[in-house]
Order: C-alpha cells, then structure tokens, then sequence
C-alpha cells in the first residue's frame, strides 16, 4: 500500500508511523459518510496540510478496510451529481479504530518517558 506523505521541511516523505486506511477510518468516524475523493481531503484537512494522500493510496485502502469489515459502502451521487461510492466506518470499524487509538496513545507516552530520560542525560 502506497502510505500517506507528510510533508517535512519542504519534501514530502513516507509516515511509516501510520497509514491512510486507519487515518480515512478516522475521518469517516468524524464525519459520517463521505466518497474517496472527500474522504482524502478531509484527512488532509484534519492533519493541517501535513498528509497528502493521493487517489489511488486513498481507495486502496478503502478497498482494503471494506474487506475487512471496518467500514461500509454504499453507491449514491456526489454534490455534482456523479456516480459515487460513500463509505461509512462499521461498528467493527469503531471498535479497531478506539483499540488504534489507545495503541497510539500508549506508544507515545513510551516515546516521551524515554524523550525525558534522553533529556536528563
């Protein structure tokens, strides 16, 4: 899977920290159902500018958490009446997506103990 790109000192480079399937499961929990197109705007929206998430990063992993049950997907018409597919996060999808969370928030109170025993020297 291509990975979102964060943009660092002018270049862009691989966040290899996170990926765009848990980050476009995150914003369709924010904001209920939303296309692949709007579904990679708005994480980059959320994370200010600093993840750019190409078209095909973004449906290759809305394909993937579809097989996964994470999220589900519904065919409509977008805001200027094209054929569309809007994807919603499942209650399995809410679920892996707190389980991220707390994952995440674990690993970064880990990182800043050791941040602040590096400090201390």
């Amino acid at each position: 899977m291509g990975e979102p790109q964060e943009k660092h000192g002018g270049r862009k480079i691989g966040d290899s920290a996170g990926n765009a399937g848990f980050d476009g499961a995150e914003a369709l929990a924010a904001m209920g159902p939303l296309h692949g197109y709007w579904t990679a705007r708005r994480i980059e929206q959320i994370s200010e500018e600093a993840l750019q998430i190409n078209q095909g990063t973004i449906y290759a992993s809305l394909v993937r958490l579809l097989q996964r049950g994470w999220i589900s997907g519904a065919r409509g018409a977008s805001e200027n009446n094209r054929k569309a597919k809007f994807y919603s996060i499942t209650r399995a999808g809410r679920k892996r997506l707190a389980s991220e969370a707390e994952n995440w928030e674990r690993i970064n109170g880990v990182i800043g103990r050791v941040l602040r025993i590096a400090e201390r020297g």
